[in-house]
């Protein structure tokens, strides 16, 4: 399921790697190569939708070998073999087995982009085993897989990139740098919307996998089900057992950006979710429209003053929202910013008056190239961090377990606890089978 919003990132993404390599000092004239020592030698798990984006941008680099390929799905592992051969000219090892990739001491990182259940269980195995870590979003399944996500970083010492590429396009950037410095005056409120028609799953029963597919595998660190006609590939994200619904695909990427501009470096204290299927008669467990309201305490402040966060969902609606599928806006005191952040931005002052305004199209080369730079040099910044991965993550769970429950839900910022109900806090983890890829604690 493609939309319009996808494929214009998609292709500005791809449309964009020659700048990219141009501007990247290590990419040199056709036909040499980066030095030996600065080349990166990197892993795609997971190959894919958003799998083969990264194999195709990172193929056509001189700065990085993609010398290994993972997936569970043979086809598609024959697929990323041949294309990043006929990216760079030497074909990768491949396996379907991650802990194959892992274990080879010349890897220096892993781009995984696997379904949501594997993203926290893949990445912290890596960070283990020595790797950088690229992960797609959401960074994690549940909220305590993004607790032990941060402590393997914090005691691996790698990096770790969140697949959020808007914190890396120049774009979003100069917007959010407009609200650092105050042009809009105190931000008080922050509102994040998906708004697309999305497909039907519709109705399946279970079935034989293909023989070209490891299942078991792929089930990983998950309670087994059965396979079945709607369940792959793609289409996952609609279980509660592999997926976040559409709030953790799409929605991640603009709570993401509403976050930064909010300026806000903990976990909501308050969250209320209305989420349920209005539009589809399919076998999707998440909600098809969803509105959320978070509180954020302001620190400091003996008034008991909150910042919100809104998110609003329907994916079944073929209408844009503020002229924007997907954006965030963004309210201060003297004046407001409309974000679109794959396509642009609109600033405006008090009665409306359109101040400042900005297009550009979402760049995921640079989002690699940020993720290579902090690898090589130890001053670099991460753009999109495990705490903002984190941040962002935990609001689409929050969201999904008060419309799962019905209800209010107070949280401890600190503690990561669902205080108000014990029903709902059972929801903030999860229960593993025995896999050599279930997160434990060290």
């Amino acid at each position: 399921m493609t939309t319009p919003a996808r494929r214009d990132f998609l292709q500005s993404s791809l449309a964009a790697v020659s700048a990219g390599l141009l501007a990247n000092p290590l990419a040199s004239a056709a036909g040499t190569d980066a030095a030996s020592d600065d080349l990166l030698r990197v892993g795609v798990i997971g190959c894919g939708g958003m799998g083969s984006n990264h194999l195709k941008l990172l193929s056509e680099r001189r700065d990085v070998q993609v010398t290994w390929v993972c997936d569970v799905d043979q086809q598609r592992l024959a697929t990323a073999v041949q294309n990043v051969q006929m990216g760079s000219g030497t074909a990768p090892q491949s396996t379907g087995d991650l802990r194959r990739l892992l274990e080879d001491t010349a890897l220096d990182a892993v781009f995984i982009a696997t379904p949501d259940h594997w993203h926290a269980p893949a990445a912290i195995l890596a960070l283990n085993a020595g790797k950088h870590v690229y992960v797609e979003k959401p960074c994690c399944h549940n909220i305590l897989e993004g607790r032990l996500l941060a402590d393997a970083v914090a005691r691996s010492g790698k990096r770790l990139q969140v697949g959020t590429q808007s914190r890396s396009t120049e774009c979003v950037r100069a917007g959010i740098e407009r609200l650092k410095k105050g042009e809009i005056g105190e931000i008080l409120v922050a509102k994040a919307w998906n708004s697309q028609r999305r497909g039907s799953i519709g109705h399946s029963q279970p079935a034989a996998p293909p023989e070209h597919l490891d299942f078991d595998t792929w089930l990983g660190p998950a309670q087994p089900v059965p396979w079945r006609p709607n369940l792959l590939h793609g289409v996952w994200r609609w279980w509660y057992d592999f997926g976040c619904g559409d709030i953790g695909n799409d929605g991640v990427h603009d709570i993401d950006v509403a976050l930064w501009g909010l300026e806000v470096t903990s976990h909501p204290s308050r969250v209320t979710c209305f989420g349920s299927k209005s539009f589809f008669d399919d076998d999707q467990q998440f909600p098809d429209t969803q509105y959320a309201v978070c509180e954020y305490p302001i620190a400091g402040n003996p008034a008991g003053r909150t910042r919100q966060l809104i998110f609003e969902q329907r994916i079944w609606s073929p209408y844009v929202q503020e002229g924007y599928e997907n954006g965030a806006a963004f309210y201060g005191t003297e004046g407001m910013l409309i974000m679109g952040h794959t396509k642009g931005w609109s600033l405006y002052g008090p009665r409306n008056k359109l101040l400042a305004e900005q297009t550009g199209a979402m760049d995921l080369p640079a989002h690699h190239q940020n993720f290579f730079d902090s690898i090589r040099q130890s001053d670099v910044q991460i753009n999109a961090d495990v705490l903002a991965g984190r941040l962002a993550a935990t609001v689409v769970h929050l969201a999904n377990i008060s419309a799962r429950t019905g209800a209010v839900i107070t949280f401890d910022p600190d503690q990561e606890r669902i205080t108000s109900s014990e029903q709902a806090h059972s929801l903030t983890r999860r229960q593993y089978r025995d896999h050599w890829a279930t997160p434990v604690t060290q």
